[in-house]
């Protein structure tokens, strides 16, 4: 896990009028442990999006989530309490078009669980976007797998992405059935290390970042190693490790 990474493109517009951004998607454990090394981390990566799950739902949650948009450099794009804790963060080369967070059925005596989505658009480039928490009831994860499909496909946009929690390795139904129409950017083009769960001790992967067919995947995983990213912040920030990835995204 020491051995730095090879470099991940950066974020830039191509002469062809296409975008390269860096998403990162990141369970911050509604911000219950060292904040401070979760701006570093985020502002390390120097995402152009950022997937949240667990924002905070509760008492001052507008506000806590800001302060660490701002601390990281971004501002708050949809979700939180909202969505049930999935949020959205984006810098200022993003703009904004819309955005809608959605509840999703609730089963009684489970978590309520739901998606933040946008459109946004990066110079010419049009992309949806959608930041999940699955279930840990593995039928409801099932159906939950194909709501989050559907959405993405009712966005009305050529190119989307959608990441989070799965709380699922990939071997599993539900993320096989995302895996069957969309990327898994990892597997496509694997960067930095695979496992996200736990920090201290990461064995399995449960977070994932996917795309549509379209965009171009240049690189994708956890960013061990990277530079601004330190294994101390890694393990302080919360109790995922972040998935960071390039992508490539034509105009439509």
């Amino acid at each position: 896990m020491s051995t730095p990474p090879p470099p991940l493109p950066n974020s830039r517009t191509e002469p062809d009028g296409s975008a390269v951004i860096r998403v990162l998607s990141y369970n911050i454990r509604s911000l219950r442990d060292d904040t401070a090394a979760l701006a570093r981390v985020i502002t390390a990566c120097a995402p152009d999006l950022v997937l949240v799950q667990e924002a905070p739902r509760f008492f001052r949650w507008r506000k806590k989530l800001a302060r660490l948009a701002a601390a990281s450099g971004l501002v708050t794009l949809s979700g939180g309490a909202t969505a049930s804790g999935p949020a959205l963060l984006c810098s200022l080369r993003a703009t904004v078009e819309r955005t809608e967070d959605v509840l999703l059925p609730l089963t009684p005596g489970l978590h309520r669980r739901g998606f933040a989505t946008a459109v946004v658009r990066f110079g010419g480039v049009r992309l949806g976007v959608l930041s999940c928490h699955l279930s840990l009831q593995k039928d409801e994860r099932y159906e939950q797998g194909g709501m989050l499909l559907d959405r993405l496909a009712g966005m009305g946009v050529e190119h989307a992405i959608a990441g989070g929690d799965l709380n699922e390795r990939p071997d599993g139904r539900t993320f096989r059935r995302l895996a069957a129409d969309l990327q898994d950017c990892r597997a496509t083009a694997p960067w930095g290390t695979e496992y996200t769960f736990t920090p201290a001790d990461p064995r399995r992967r449960i977070d994932a970042i996917l795309a549509t067919r379209g965009v171009e995947v240049l690189g994708c995983g956890v960013p061990h190693a990277h530079p601004g990213v330190t294994e101390t912040d890694l393990r302080a920030a919360t109790d995922h490790l972040p998935v960071l990835a390039a992508l490539r995204v034509p105009v439509s």
